[in-house]
């Protein structure tokens, strides 16, 4: 397959990996780049040592092209970009934060840099900062889409941009890969679908559940991370929603994820008060957040754990190598070409 982004990277498939925490790991990431895409690794739950053994890792695993994620409305999450700069990762993925001084240091040693966008104006400041391309998620995908769903979003950003738009939410196979290519995107990024692949690290039991579910079994809500969220129906997931923030919980995740982080949790804690009501706010959230889907993800805990999970997951019914789910689709698509061509002969 031949697209801007295959050529821009030097990539087999338009298929990237989203960059999950505690799914995109070293292993994930190669998997994926080594089956001719391009794998992501997620560096949010990451302190600053691990994102550079991380970093470290992948390149012993293979010698394909791969990127790493940058969250810059998580704690630590500056300090893990500006390592992912100095380990001259090849493709820097950043979200929620400002990340212009990234696409310049980027840009020193040849990265490139796309911006992870839910709509125009978003968009068009990342490409005003120097962005490579912009990871456009609809509205049906895991965790931060927001209104608009992909294919309205996809094309609008199309029509506003010069640089390539690579397509999230709702795609699972070939017939979502040769859509998205037909809405102007020049790639596609998948999560939901990657995570139920042997390879994923995710809990067995979750990518059980995943299968099962339908397109409808998901939820929306501001109430699991303070931003828009969609994650699997389930009961831990509604008594979370109705729930809404608890902020004795989150005192006390927060101490985690500053253990984590290597940071004090004084500092932390003084930060985030200084942030305002808003900001302590949203960390509160974050921080609850990032328990139930570790629980999740890593521990299979059905009872207290929260998976984000696209609206896809509706058509994901096996456990597919990464290889081989991919070559599948490039068929599907393929025979969509095809049937495509036939219609308008």
């Amino acid at each position: 397959m031949k697209t801007r982004i295959t050529e821009m990277l030097g990539i087999k498939y338009p298929i990237f990996l989203s960059g999950m925490s505690w799914i995109s790991v070293p292993e994930m990431v190669a998997a994926v780049s080594n089956a001719g895409g391009l794998g992501i690794l997620a560096t949010g739950p990451l302190n600053k040592d691990e994102t550079r053994e991380s970093i470290r890792k992948i390149r012993t695993l293979t010698d394909k092209p791969f990127g790493a994620n940058a969250s810059l409305l998580f704690p630590g999450a500056a300090e893990s970009a500006k390592v992912l700069l100095e380990e001259k990762v090849p493709v820097i993925n950043f979200a929620l934060g400002k990340g212009d001084w990234i696409v310049r240091e980027a840009h020193t040693y040849g990265g490139k840099v796309m911006a992870t966008v839910v709509n125009a104006r978003h968009a068009k400041r990342a490409q005003d900062y120097g962005c490579d391309a912009v990871i456009a998620t609809g509205n049906e995908a895991a965790a931060h889409g927001e209104a608009v769903t992909t294919f309205c979003l996809i094309p609008s950003l199309v029509d506003a941009l010069n640089i390539p738009v690579i397509a999230a939410g709702g795609i699972a196979d070939g017939r979502g890969l040769a859509a998205a290519l037909a809405l102007g995107a020049e790639g596609v990024a998948m999560g939901t679908r990657i995570m139920t692949t042997k390879e994923s690290p995710l809990h067995q039991n979750y990518k059980d559940l995943s299968r099962k579910l339908d397109v409808t079994d998901t939820l929306y809500s501001r109430r699991f991370d303070g931003l828009w969220c969609r994650v699997a129906k389930t009961d831990a997931a509604e008594r979370m929603r109705k729930k809404g923030l608890d902020l004795p919980a989150a005192f006390f995740n927060a101490q985690d994820i500053a253990k984590n982080l290597k940071l004090p949790f004084i500092k932390l804690f003084i930060g985030v008060m200084l942030s305002g009501w808003k900001g302590a706010k949203q960390m509160a959230f974050l921080a609850n957040a990032f328990k139930a889907i570790r629980l999740a993800t890593e521990n299979g805990d059905l009872d207290k754990g929260v998976l984000p999970l696209g609206q896809s997951a509706g058509l994901v019914h096996d456990e597919p190598t990464v290889q081989e789910l991919f070559d599948r689709m490039a068929r599907e698509a393929e025979e969509i070409q095809k049937r495509m061509s036939g219609i308008f002969a």
